[in-house]
């Protein structure tokens, strides 16, 4: 009997059990250009409306044949629910916040109706309208904002990491910890939903953090945060990470969704028997300015690495060849 993508994909998320071959996903997003002409839906109305960002994330798994489904391509859902101004970004561009609502490090008030908010209740609806169409075949992905990088948002990531540099702890954790309900509270509606993971993307970068930095501010959150969300949880962080891997592995995630950067044999190494590791196809050079046969090449490299589940590094460029995603499935396709 033929495995489902459901199957593949749980399965590897898992304690990265094999199946007959790796499964792929991106639990960032491959919206591209050509993915929104051969489907006629494209940004912002994927933003904006459920309908049209359930067809969207669909699209990545019955045009290009990704085996998980990921309904949320911004990364200020939650942003723009806690007061930011949004500007969503048209076919050639990204959301991308206007103001910091809470820079002055006030009190941040987290709205009682907030999974009500529009920004956060049309992907709590497009995960629904996926869960009737895909449910059981494919894997559902919803993406939450942890805490650091709403802290990014609300204060601004100058802002807010300057603190740190000054040694300003206290003002540090109190932000962090008055966001911490928000991660939560969505994610596990998102569970409810009918999503079968949720990604925790939490920009602690390596080139922004130290490792010493996100053991002492980060860590203990995200362990409450994985104890308390509701269904299993993939952490997503940017950039070479490759000094913090076991941080990460500590965390309570049952996956790591990595750079490029990140060497894939020695991510398996290190940490491959702890959580499943997720990805790490190159964006810039690999799947954007490549051709299908580089692509295919380093998705072979992360599969002979032992990578779990093989997935660009994170949201592709928007002018990435669908061809190049599709070079991704060819690899996967061919097996272990």
């Amino acid at each position: 009997m033929k495995e489902s993508s459901y199957s593949l994909f749980m399965s590897a998320l898992f304690n990265g059990r094999k199946g007959s071959r790796p499964p792929v996903a991106n639990p960032t997003s491959i919206v591209c250009h050509e993915l929104m002409d051969r489907v006629g839906v494209g940004f912002p109305e994927a933003h904006l409306n459920a309908q049209a960002m359930a067809e969207l994330a669909l699209a990545g798994h019955e045009v290009v044949g990704f085996d998980a489904v990921m309904p949320e391509f911004s990364v200020h859902q939650e942003a723009a629910a806690l007061g930011c101004q949004v500007d969503w970004g048209n076919r050639n561009a990204m959301p991308d916040a206007k103001n910091f609502p809470y820079e002055d490090f006030s009190p941040i008030h987290i709205p009682e109706n907030l999974l009500e908010r529009p920004s956060m209740r049309v992907v709590l609806d497009a995960i629904s309208i996926l869960r009737r169409h895909v449910g059981g075949r494919a894997a559902i992905i919803g993406k939450v904002m942890g805490p650091w990088t709403l802290a990014y948002h609300m204060a601004g990531t100058q802002n807010f990491l300057l603190q740190i540099g000054l040694g300003e702890d206290e003002v540090v954790h109190r932000m962090l910890r008055q966001l911490m309900p928000v991660p939560i509270r969505f994610a596990n509606a998102m569970f409810q939903a009918g999503a079968d993971a949720v990604v925790l993307a939490d920009h602690a970068t390596g080139n922004l953090v130290s490792p010493a930095q996100y053991e002492k501010f980060l860590l203990p959150l995200h362990r409450e945060l994985t104890s308390q969300i509701h269904g299993p949880v993939i952490l997503h962080v940017c950039g070479n990470c490759s000094d913090r891997l076991e941080l990460f592995a500590a965390s309570g995630v049952d996956a790591y969704h990595m750079e490029w950067q990140v060497d894939a044999k020695d991510a398996v190494a290190r940490v491959g028997h702890l959580i499943s590791l997720i990805g790490n196809i190159n964006n810039p050079q690999t799947l954007y300015q490549g051709t299908p046969e580089d692509v295919y090449k380093q998705a072979r490299y992360a599969i002979a690495s032992g990578v779990h589940i093989i997935a660009p590094e994170c949201a592709v460029p928007l002018a990435t060849p669908l061809e190049n995603l599709k070079a991704i499935v060819a690899a996967a396709h061919e097996g272990y």
